[in-house]
């Protein structure tokens, strides 16, 4: 299962990880969100212990969205060292979204 992924705990999780991380930022009124919410879940468990995969709830973290420049959603960002190197702007095919990560391992 995808992370959930805070303001609380995102430096933890995301910036301090020695693994990629792909961070899905969404919001439940979010309909292309829902389309990407459960290949993210997919993604979750194929890359358990090799990649960290989670979520961030606009809504309920401005902090990450704002300093992340967050306008459109469904976005996923992919951290490496702490350090965005990819991104993905709306819906996009899962094997689109592997190959990004796949790129980071």
């Amino acid at each position: 299962m995808a992370l959930e992924i805070t303001d609380a705990n995102f430096e933890e999780l995301v910036l301090k990880s020695d693994k990629p991380v792909l961070v899905d930022f969404w919001a439940e009124w979010c309909g292309p969100c829902r389309m990407v919410g459960p290949v993210v879940e997919e993604l979750s468990k194929e890359y358990d212990g090799k990649a960290v995969v989670g979520k961030v709830n606009v809504d309920l973290n401005s902090d990450i969205s704002t300093k992340y420049g967050i306008r459109n959603i469904p976005t996923l960002l992919y951290f490496k060292n702490g350090v965005v190197v990819d991104k993905q702007v709306g819906v996009a095919p899962k094997a689109a979204l592997s190959g990004k990560l796949d790129a980071h391992l």
